[in-house]
C-alpha cells in the first residue's frame, strides 16, 4: 500500500491482499470488497500481484474487485459506488454440470489512466478500457473501450468519442460551465 493510500472504515472484505498492491494517495471506499482467488486455493509466494490499483485511484463505496489473473486499475481513475470488477466467470458449455459446478473463464482486466466509472457498472473479463474514458452509470463493459471516449449501455457501446483535429463527437450540445479556477476555466467560452 503506497504512501497516502487508505481503507475506509468500516472495510469490506479483503482476501489474499499479499497479492494486491495499491499505488500512493489512492482511497478506497467503505465496504469494497478486494480479493484475489478462492479460499481452497493455494497461490504461489513469488506471484506478483494480482490485483493492481495505481496511484491517486478513488474507488467507490460497495464495489468489489474480485479477479484470479489479473487486473489492472491505472492511476487517476474514479468510480463511483457499487462498481463490479472481475477477470473471471463461471463457463456454461457442459450442460450434464450445474453452472456453478464448472469451472472459470479469465482474461485479464484494464482500466486505462483517468477515466472515470460510474455508479454500478459492471466491468467483466476481457474488457480493456482506454484512458481518459467515461463509463455511464449501469454499463456493462464486456471488450474493448477506446481512449478519449464516452460508453453507456448494456454492453457498454461508445456515445462520443474526442476525435483529434475535431474534438468530441458528436457534439456536446451545451457543456457544462467549469467553475472558476477549475482546469479548463481560463480557456474561452
Amino acid at each position: 500500500m503506497g504512501q497516502g493510500s487508505c481503507i475506509s472504515f468500516p472495510p469490506g472484505a479483503v482476501f489474499n491482499e499479499n497479492w494486491i498492491s495499491i499505488g500512493e494517495a489512492t482511497l478506497i471506499g467503505p465496504h469494497v470488497t478486494l480479493a484475489v482467488g478462492f479460499p481452497i486455493e493455494i497461490l504461489d509466494p513469488a506471484r506478483p500481484p494480482v490485483v493492481r490499483i495505481g496511484n491517486r485511484v478513488n474507488i467507490g463505496r460497495g464495489s468489489s474487485i474480485v479477479a484470479r489473473l489479473g487486473v489492472d486499475i491505472e492511476d487517476d481513475v474514479m468510480t463511483g459506488p457499487d462498481v463490479y470488477i472481475t477477470d473471471h466467470n463461471h463457463t456454461y458449455a457442459n450442460l450434464d454440470i450445474p453452472i456453478g459446478q464448472q469451472w472459470m473463464s479469465e482474461e485479464p482486466v484494464r482500466i486505462g489512466a483517468g477515466s472515470w466509472i460510474g455508479a454500478g457498472v459492471v466491468i467483466l473479463p476481457g474488457s480493456a478500457i482506454g484512458r481518459h474514458v467515461t463509463v455511464a452509470a449501469g454499463s456493462v463493459v464486456r471488450g474493448v473501450l477506446p481512449d478519449n471516449c464516452v460508453a453507456a449501455g448494456s454492453p457498454a457501446k461508445v456515445v462520443r468519442q474526442h476525435i483529434a483535429g475535431r474534438g468530441w463527437v458528436p457534439e456536446m450540445k451545451d457543456p457544462p460551465p467549469v467553475p472558476p479556477g477549475w482546469p479548463g476555466s481560463e480557456l474561452p467560452g
